[in-house]
């Protein structure tokens, strides 16, 4: 049986109406999405032009940094990860050339730089340069700062020169009467070697005594040169225990003979320093000496090393009577002493050839409780090379 006429146009109408409903709604969110599209590329466009200005800021910044660079006069190095050399500077490419980039820095140093007696310091063809390093956490890798110090090396060490001769100078009264005593001395001596009937034990005695003033007016001298000259510093590699074992070997039996006990206690940790062998014996035997003459009743002295770092500390330590606040304050003057015999000028030559070995001595001292002399020196830097490659 087929539905009648009326009901199909009632259902036709319904689906109708529901299909205007539908494209209706359609129709609205179409509209939405335009909208929605529309935001969407005008903020689009409000952030490529944010962009576009941020980029076109850090391309100036980089531009000026890439200026100052170029117009820095120090060097400056750029190392990856792996410690290859990534850029470098003009003022940087002058000191090790083009070649160096992606290379690797060790061999560039190697073929460039010589290591010197002060930390952070290298010979570098005809100057001398310090490095500073910094490390890059963003990149893993480091960027090297490499200042030319030649001008202000020459400087200090034209500067230590005028303070010798200055103090040459101020010192000239006191040197010639340190000079006339034992000068005296020998010419009195001398003269009474040609009195007549004079025994021969008598003029024995005269003549050594004289040979001993002379012997003294010989070591003055020596001394006044020594300091006025300067110490001359060599390229010797010396082990520090080694050097702690002979100036202990040569003042032992001395010690023995004066009743003094006497350790040795090396935790140098075999570091090793460049310089004189020579002028540094000499040093640390003076600083012994002068403790063994600080007790002459009897005591305890220790000779001491030990490592810090970069550093190296050999201490001289004594318990005898210890130091007056004003002595300390004196105590490396040239020609300041309080001994009846010295010459004054030991602990000024012993000051000076630690600073030329890129050190210096410290004095640690109260009253009644002993005296510690602390002889500082840089640790040689092909030992700190090879630590840092291990």
């Amino acid at each position: 049986m087929t539905p009648e006429p009326d009901n199909k146009t009632a259902e036709l109408q319904r689906a109708f109406a529901m299909f205007n409903q539908v494209s209706a709604e359609l129709t609205q969110a179409y509209e939405a999405l335009q909208a929605r599209v529309t935001s969407l590329t005008e903020e689009l466009a409000v952030a490529n032009g944010e962009l576009r200005r941020q980029f076109q800021e850090k391309e100036a910044l980089s531009e000026r940094l890439s200026s100052l660079l170029d117009a820095l006069p120090a060097g400056v190095v750029l190392l990856d990860a792996n410690a290859v050399v990534v850029a470098l500077n003009p003022a940087a490419i002058a000191l090790f050339g083009q070649s160096a980039v992606g290379r690797h820095w060790g061999d560039v140093a190697r073929d460039h730089l010589e290591p010197t007696l002060a930390v952070g310091e290298w010979l570098c063809g005809g100057g001398r340069v310090s490095i500073a390093e910094s490390a890059l956490p963003s990149a893993g890798g480091k960027i090297l700062l490499v200042h030319d110090v030649t001008a202000a090396h020459q400087m200090k060490t034209e500067l230590e020169r005028n303070q010798r001769l200055a103090a040459m100078g101020e010192m000239a009264a006191s040197l010639a009467h340190q000079l006339r005593t034992p000068l005296a001395a020998a010419l009195l001596y001398t003269s009474n070697l040609g009195q007549p009937g004079m025994s021969d034990d008598a003029r024995a005695r005269f003549s050594e005594k004289a040979s001993g003033q002379l012997r003294r007016l010989e070591r003055l001298i020596q001394d006044v040169l020594l300091f006025a000259r300067g110490e001359s510093i060599g390229r010797d590699v010396i082990g520090a225990g080694d050097l702690l074992a002979e100036a202990a070997q040569t003042v032992e039996p001395l010690m023995r003979a004066h009743g003094l006990e006497f350790a040795v206690n090396d935790a140098c940790q075999g570091a090793a320093i460049v310089g004189s062998r020579k002028a540094l014996f000499g040093a640390l035997v003076n600083l012994l000496e002068n403790a063994m003459q600080a007790m002459p009743g009897g005591g305890k002295i220790c000779l001491s090393g030990n490592r810090q770092g970069d550093l190296l500390l050999i201490g001289v330590r004594d318990s005898g009577p210890g130091i007056s606040r004003e002595t300390q304050a004196r105590i490396f003057e040239p020609f300041f002493t309080t001994k009846g015999q010295g010459t004054g000028l030991g602990l000024a030559i012993a000051l000076g050839v630690a600073r030329a070995h890129g050190g210096t001595i410290d004095l640690v001292s109260e009253p009644g409780e002993g005296a510690e002399f602390v002889l500082t020196l840089p640790v040689a830097p092909v030992e700190r090379e090879r630590e840092e490659n291990v």
